[in-house]
């Protein structure tokens, strides 16, 4: 009887599956500083820039904006295109592998952690890992989506009156905010910000009182900073963004009481609706807030998962500026690279 031998197979070929000690999820100032860094600390970092997450290019926020004029380093400013460019090639030259596609899926119950692209992410694909994980996904101003938007976005109309109320076009002209929150009080009341460049500001409120906490109503109402130079306009909702094509000069607006119609006119017009974190991908495995932002431990990026880092706006519900964000995006790759060193040592010394 003839032996039965046992076959071997061929091996197969190797898994393509990216195996990684530090990724990034997100491309703006936080994820491309924390990318600086760990590339440089030979980490060999793996930055996803996402391919119009969030309806955003590569880049975020900041590849919407026009001149920057408030980030250190840039005395005669910036547009804001060209200031995440050099942040990505400045990630490059480093050392960084960036990829240009979305993280659709993570697990975050173990580690090493697992994580799926986009359009990879069906029962039979294998996921890829990292040993520690820096969110940066950011936020997104809220729009209201009114006629007009589209053309004036950037041209007269904005969603920060931190980074954009010294823009010339504004300057000693008369300006508009939306919204009756904590964010419009902080807006129209802030001496950095707009009531110290517009000549006017109007304040449009939906209803006939604001949603705002005692404090900042009080602030925005009594502050003696802006009184006669800001107007608060009751019932009143925006109905149309106007001007000639180029620039914004006014908005049109209606009371919502007596259906009153008519144009106001402005060469700004700031939301302040709130914004939106980007954390939908990890919203059920991380500790967030009621608003959805990732909650960090006091002090570090740390988020309710070890390993896990949160950096930028997608932390930060309260200043969302760009240097701020590149200030956590440090903080959370030297974390990331003390937790990978700390443990390195440990299985060393085993």
């Amino acid at each position: 009887m003839e032996s039965i031998r046992a076959i071997t197979p061929p091996p197969g070929p190797k898994s393509t599956k990216l195996h990684s000690k530090a990724v990034i999820i997100g491309s703006g100032p936080a994820g491309h500083t924390a990318a600086i860094y760990l590339a440089r600390a030979n980490l060999e970092p793996v930055l996803f820039e996402g391919l119009l997450a969030n309806d955003l290019s590569p880049g975020g926020q900041l590849t919407t904006t026009t001149d920057v004029e408030n980030y250190p380093g840039f005395p005669k400013g910036i547009m804001g295109p060209e200031m995440m460019d050099n942040f990505r090639q400045q990630s490059l030259k480093f050392g960084t592998q960036i990829i240009t596609e979305t993280i659709s899926k993570v697990d975050l119950s173990s580690r090493p952690f697992r994580y799926w692209r986009e359009g990879r992410d069906g029962p039979e694909d294998e996921p890829e890992t990292a040993d520690t994980l820096i969110i940066a996904t950011g936020a997104s101003a809220k729009r209201l989506h009114l006629p007009g938007e589209d053309i004036y976005w950037q041209s007269g109309i904005s969603a920060c009156a931190v980074c954009d109320g010294a823009v010339p076009i504004f300057r000693k002209k008369p300006l508009v905010v939306i919204g009756g929150g904590d964010s419009a009080a902080e807006e129209a009341t802030s001496s950095l910000d707009l009531t110290k460049y517009g000549s006017h500001v109007y304040v449009l409120v939906r209803r006939d009182e604001l949603r705002a906490s005692a404090i900042m109503a009080k602030r925005l109402k009594n502050n003696p900073k802006i009184l006669g130079l800001q107007t608060i306009i009751w019932n009143t909702v925006a109905t149309e963004a106007v001007g000639n094509g180029d620039l914004l000069s006014g908005v049109k607006i209606k009371n919502i009481k007596t259906g009153e119609e008519k144009i106001l006119p402005a060469n700004g017009l700031f939301y302040a609706i709130g914004h939106v974190p980007a954390t939908s991908l990890v919203r059920n495995q991380l500790k967030c807030d009621e608003d959805g932002y990732i909650v960090t431990v006091p002090g570090t990026t740390q988020t309710s998962v070890k390993g896990i880092f949160a950096a930028g706006d997608v932390q930060d519900k309260r200043y969302r500026q760009a240097i701020t964000s590149a200030g956590s995006g440090c903080m959370a790759a030297l974390e990331a690279e003390r937790l990978l060193a700390e443990e390195e040592e440990g299985v060393n010394l085993e």
